[in-house]
């Protein structure tokens, strides 16, 4: 994958705080730290567009025609939930 070089500005306390996670082992130099507070984002951003899909669709889908408690509804999402655990265990 080709590489970009880009130059950042960071206070002094930010500077510290990198030097800090290098020097505790956790990242080579200051530019591995920085892709790897990119990739956390990337993340987050991923789960966060999948989450607010899902609620779109649940929204654009309608008033349910079924009747249910609160109380259903979680014991029907934590069942979907522990289905879905106990397949992955299983394969």
């Amino acid at each position: 994958m080709a590489t970009v070089r880009k130059s950042l500005t960071i206070t002094e306390a930010q500077e510290q705080w990198i030097k800090l996670q290098i020097k505790n082992g956790g990242f080579a130099n200051d530019s591995e730290y920085m892709r790897h507070l990119i990739r956390l984002d990337e993340e987050r951003n991923r789960e966060f567009l999948i989450t607010k899909a899902a609620i779109q669709a649940g929204y654009d889908s309608g008033v349910s025609p079924k009747v249910r408690t609160v109380d259903e509804i979680m014991k029907a999402a934590i069942n979907r939930r522990t289905d879905k655990t106990q397949g992955k265990q299983n394969a």
